[in-house]
């Protein structure tokens, strides 16, 4: 019984001698995607597409709030680009935010199927440094209704009628085979 043991000790203490001396395995570049694999070219919009975002930021950087949309009339594409521009950060390439109302623009290219953001700067100032973030504010609300529609499942959920005392003579109904197998009345 110990010969095993001590085979398996001196197995593991060479792997393990073989793995730290070997190098670490180097980083695979990040791949791009090729959308048509992902998605069919026959799904994706035939024709360019425009819209654009007027937003709040906050001291943190993030979209609170969505003042007004100019939509390029795709549904889907409004709808995709809208969800984006809720959970955006606008910082500077130091971290450091402007407070103020932004445009946020998406440009949908039929020909690459790619979509291209823009940002710029509107007006400096004038928008509520303490404001949430409006994807903040969402994850919020969906806790909450989660809570609430569980609690209301909770009261609605139906519990089983308790089994009546033996002493009580209700008459049973047929089981559904016995039911199916009775003749129907005829009219």
């Amino acid at each position: 019984m110990r010969v095993p043991v001590l085979t398996a000790a001196a197995v593991l203490a060479a792997s393990s001698v073989a793995l730290a001396a070997s190098p670490a395995p180097a980083p695979k570049p990040p791949q791009r995607i090729d959308v048509t694999k992902v998605q069919p070219k026959e799904l994706a919009p035939k024709k360019a597409l425009h819209v654009e975002y007027i937003v709040e930021v906050n001291k943190l950087g993030q979209v609170a709030r969505v003042r007004s949309v100019k939509p390029s009339h795709d549904i889907a594409f409004d709808t995709h680009t809208y969800g984006n521009a809720l959970q955006a950060f606008i910082r500077l390439p130091d971290g450091k935010v402007i407070l103020g109302t932004y445009r946020l623009t998406y440009d949908y290219d039929p020909k690459t199927l790619r979509v291209h953001r823009d940002v710029a700067l509107v007006k400096q100032g004038g928008v509520d440094p303490n404001a949430k973030g409006a994807a903040a504010e969402m994850t919020e609300i969906a806790a909450r209704n989660g809570k609430k529609a569980e609690a209301q499942a909770a009261k609605t959920a139906v519990t089983p009628a308790p089994n009546p005392a033996p002493s009580v003579n209700i008459k049973r109904m047929p089981d559904l085979p016995q039911v199916m197998k009775s003749p129907t009345p005829s009219h």
